[in-house]
């Protein structure tokens, strides 16, 4: 589903990432970790589009999108989400999670403001299939209330239906468990599975181990901008590189 070649980025002098490469295989839930630095967000970035790499590629089933902007990218199925919740304060939550399908209008401004047929129709379509979403991920008692008075938890699963709006082939999370209780991050491990069974493979950088453990099928581990290792929960909990990374040694 995903190959990224190679990959490097420089900051100036400073090499944020350095030949890192990988593959998340369709329909599978792969877990990004590392210490703190490691160039995990930064790996997100690049291939999201929001970071111009210093070389390197990005392969989406196969057709290189490297360098793709993030709504092109999102046309052609890949999303994400953010370490901090973004939402549309003063819209409501259906209304936050029907800006997740523009990408799929085709109404313009004249059709739009004249209220044309197909512009209804294409917006009765639209909430319709925001509904859906919601009704997915749980939050349908809440469609009409403004997103601005959620509790975080609940905003960052507003983040996830939004993400999913479109109907993606793969979804990017950036440390969706952050700011989440233990209650909410067990919900957070069933939506995110629930997410996979449904058709959209998963990739999430996460510094809660006990999630990604519980989650994910592979795991790759960066550390210091390299890759250090990539292998089953077990193996890389077993892995005396990982340990070092992430405790020290003598």
């Amino acid at each position: 589903m995903l190959e990224i070649r190679g990959m490097t980025k420089k900051f100036g002098g400073l090499i944020a990432l350095d030949d890192v490469s990988m593959s998340v295989g369709k329909g599978s839930i792969t877990g990004i970790i590392g210490p703190n630095g490691a160039g995990k967000t930064t790996l997100f970035n690049i291939v999201t589009g929001l970071y111009t790499r210093s070389s390197g590629e990005v392969y989406l089933e196969g057709t290189d999108v490297s360098g793709y902007a993030p709504e092109n990218l999102a046309r052609l199925g890949l999303v994400r989400t953010f370490q901090n919740v973004e939402l549309f304060g003063r819209m409501t939550v259906l209304e936050n999670v029907m800006v997740g399908l523009h990408t799929r209008s085709r109404s313009g401004i004249f059709s739009c403001s004249l209220k044309w047929p197909t512009h209804i129709m294409e917006e009765k379509r639209i909430r319709d299939e925001a509904m859906q979403r919601l009704e997915f991920t749980g939050m349908t008692g809440i469609a009409d209330i403004p997103a601005g008075s959620l509790p975080f938890g609940m905003g960052r699963r507003l983040e996830i239906a939004r993400a999913l709006a479109p109907g993606p082939k793969i979804m990017l999370m950036d440390e969706p468990a952050a700011g989440l209780n233990s209650r909410e991050t067990l919900d957070l491990a069933d939506l995110i599975r629930k997410i996979r069974d449904a058709g959209t493979t998963v990739v999430l950088v996460e510094h809660d181990m006990e999630l990604v453990m519980d989650v994910c099928e592979t795991i790759v581990v960066l550390n210091l901008g390299r890759k250090l290792a990539e292998g089953a929960p077990r193996e890389i909990q077993e892995n005396p590189a990982v340990i070092a990374a992430y405790l020290g040694e003598e």
